[in-house]
């Protein structure tokens, strides 16, 4: 093995993911700790963790951007990127998902397996990112790390292994038993510096230990014939073989370890981090990198070497107040160094390499050259955004883009004054960089700039962040939910721009078929004129007159998604006929398109789940029946009534203060978006209405 190779064997590219306060970032804190990169513990509560830096994940004690951090345990090089919990900031799980090879979800031992953690271990599942879970908070009231093991088993479809038991649970948990090397690990106190005795198996849990200890190797030898065959003929099976058949089971998705601890009480780290070196792969360890060259459009692959060809994917985009541009980028193949030309193949530019970091959180080392395997931020590159690919300008390749959801909620923003116009300016476009699932558009009709995220919080930071980090002074309205427009039946539709006005006029003439289309299409469109009764030329003007027109719809000012648009046919004249002319026939006959297929309005539904205690659960319910909230079920959990429902997100604004109030505070609520479906008819009356966009009742039937 070279000296390359054995760097990059060394390296676990990992990411810390789980439901809103499971205990990820404080985890997050204990490993830097005990890994010797940071020499006081940080907690969330008091806003001092390393991980949370911005100002609005200190005062409200989320995390909102995923950081970045290098750590090394024995021999072993960690890259660690912390990740959101709350739903409105999914896409920062979902990117680095994408360029991570393991990943460590926290479960609460008390809550077990809760709705955001379904979403992420969905998003993980869709990368194929092999999983190691960490049970949390065995100190808390209520723990049952068996509980949250059946849990895993029927609400995430995973294949748990526990790796331990816990030695007692709530105030009295001690410790662990391994079931690997079957020692005890009993701690002797809740600092960080008070350590632990490893000691023989306590009496009372012998039994207990033996069993699972049994049941791991029979688990095992599911999906390991080796150890199968050594399970049926009895042979013993020792520890260090144990570790290296659970680390290609987990590599390949059969298995996911389960180990459990209490972060905050310094209890279960050490193991974590063994796990962690032990069990997720390195850079070596996962399939090498697909893609497609641009010139040949033939599919390529990168092998993970620093003698391969140079190529990585920009996963994010930050603003430094030092350095200004940061792009994090995951190398797949070959080496980097500062002063390097590279070649962004998705937006076919030449980008020059100022200087390659080593973050840790918001705090940064400068590199000479990066390798294979590494995951670092990179300064100088101008034109690069989330998503894009960077390579050898030789031996060009794309790899896979990234898809992100489209917003639910928008809002309208305007400056104060006119010194604060450009500075919103600079921000939105700056915010707009790092953040792929913030949209920034113009109302023609109304004059006004539109905001859009993926919920109230993710425009709260948003706006919070315009007025602290770049100074702007703006006026907000409140959220609007974005609606969207479809069409309930096909219809032909003919659009005619005909002007004559002395000199040459303007013609342009169009027949389209415009149909609903499949779910999550969009707009469709496809030229079926034989014939030449349109020239070629002109087919793309029609093309972009059907999508202007359906950015604004036909009923409220909403765009349109899910429709099919075929060109049928069509005329032109010699001489006035033109690119603008056929561009406004594509959007006349759109829209004429739209007013006879029976145009309806689509809102979001967002799946919520709400936690309360029983004796509220009568108002709660009441509350959520008067917003229009289909209660889909409603579960125990540990004394608490856990209801599930779908919920138009039009009627959810201001919830949180609401359930607050009906409950003493008691209860807690997540929701996240799910998909659209049909506004019913007197709401989309009264939608119309507020926007002035009113038709005739035969024209909306």
């Amino acid at each position: 093995m070279t000296k390359d190779e054995e760097r990059i064997q060394n390296i676990r590219n990992i990411g810390i993911i789980a439901h809103i306060d499971a205990g990820k970032t404080t985890t997050t804190e204990r490993i830097l700790f005990f890994t010797g990169k940071v020499y006081k513990i940080g907690t969330v509560d008091e806003g001092t963790a390393v991980m949370d830096w911005m100002v609005q994940e200190q005062e409200r004690g989320i995390t909102i951007t995923s950081a970045a951090t290098t750590s090394f345990w024995k021999d072993k090089n960690i890259n660690i990127i912390d990740t959101p919990g709350h739903v409105d900031f999914t896409v920062e799980v979902e990117r680095s998902l994408k360029v991570l090879d393991g990943a460590v979800i926290v479960l609460c031992a008390v809550g077990g397996v809760q709705p955001q953690s379904e979403t992420v271990w969905r998003q993980a599942d869709k990368y194929g990112v092999p999983r190691i879970a960490f049970i949390n908070k065995m100190d808390r009231t209520g723990a049952n790390f068996f509980k949250v093991i059946e849990d895993m088993r029927t609400r995430l479809g995973a294949n748990p292994l526990p790796l331990q038991i816990p030695i007692g649970a709530e105030n009295s948990f001690l410790g662990v038993v391994d079931l690997i090397t079957m020692k005890a690990m009993i701690y002797k106190g809740d600092d960080a510096d008070a350590g632990f005795d490893i000691t023989d198996i306590p009496g009372d849990l012998k039994k207990q230990a033996s069993e699972y200890r049994h049941n791991l190797i029979e688990k095992l030898g599911e999906v390991d014939e080796v150890v199968m065959e050594k399970y049926i003929q009895e042979k013993g099976i020792y520890p260090k073989d144990l570790v290296d058949h659970i680390r290609h089971a987990t590599i390949k998705g059969k298995i996911i370890p389960v180990l459990c601890g209490a972060s905050a009480k310094n209890k279960g780290i050490q193991p974590l981090l063994d796990a962690i070196t032990d069990y997720l792969p390195s850079p070596l360890d996962i399939p090498p990198m697909k893609g497609i060259n641009p010139e040949t459009e033939k599919d390529e692959v990168r092998q993970v070497s620093g003698d391969e060809k140079f190529c990585g994917l920009t996963f994010k985009i930050m603003s430094d107040p030092f350095v200004g541009k940061l792009a994090y980028v995951r190398i797949y193949s070959g080496k980097l160094a500062a002063g390097d030309t590279i070649y962004n193949s998705s937006k076919d530019k030449k980008e020059r390499i100022g200087k390659i970091l080593k973050m840790h959180a918001n705090k940064q080392e400068i590199m000479p050259q990066a390798l294979a395997g590494d995951i670092v931020a990179v300064v100088g590159m101008k034109n690069t955004t989330t998503g894009d690919t960077v390579c050898d300008e030789e031996h060009p390749i794309v790899l896979e883009k990234m898809h992100f959801p489209e917003p639910v909620i928008s809002m309208a923003i305007e400056p104060k004054t006119k010194a604060d116009q450009e500075k919103l300016g600079n921000a939105m476009h700056r915010l707009a960089e790092e953040d792929p699932t913030f949209r920034v558009t113009y109302n023609k009709e109304t004059g006004q700039t539109i905001i859009s995220g993926m919920g109230e919080l993710h425009l709260d930071i948003i706006v919070d962040r315009m007025l602290r980090e770049f100074n702007v002074g703006a006026n907000v309205d409140k959220p609007q939910v974005a609606y969207k427009e479809t069409i309930t039946r096909s219809s032909r539709a003919e659009g005619k721009f005909i002007q004559q006005s002395g000199g040459r006029g303007q013609y342009g003439h169009v027949v389209l078929d415009v149909a609903p289309a499949p779910k999550g299409s969009g707009v469709l469109f496809e030229s079926k004129i034989i014939g030449g009764s349109i020239p070629r030329e002109y087919i793309p003007s029609v093309k972009d007159g059907v999508i202007e027109a359906a950015h604004s719809g036909y009923l409220a000012g909403y765009p349109v998604t899910d429709i099919d648009v075929k060109l049928m046919d069509g005329s032109f004249h010699e001489v006035d006929s033109s690119d603008i002319a056929f561009q406004m026939a594509g959007r006349i006959a759109l829209n004429d398109g739209l007013k006879n297929g029976g145009s309806v309005l689509l809102e979001p539904i967002m799946k919520l789940e709400v936690i309360t205690p029983e004796n509220y659960m009568g108002d709660v319910i009441g509350d959520l029946s008067s917003r229009r909230v289909k209660i889909e079920a409603i579960e125990d959990l540990h004394g608490m009534k856990v209801i599930k429902g779908l919920a138009p997100l039009s009627e959810m604004f201001g919830y949180a203060t609401t359930v607050r109030s009906l409950t003493q505070g008691r209860a807690s609520y997540t929701m996240e978006p799910s998909f659209y479906q049909e506004v019913p008819k007197n709401i989309s009356e009264k939608i119309i209405e507020s926007t002035g966009k009113v038709h005739s009742k035969k024209e909306t039937r």
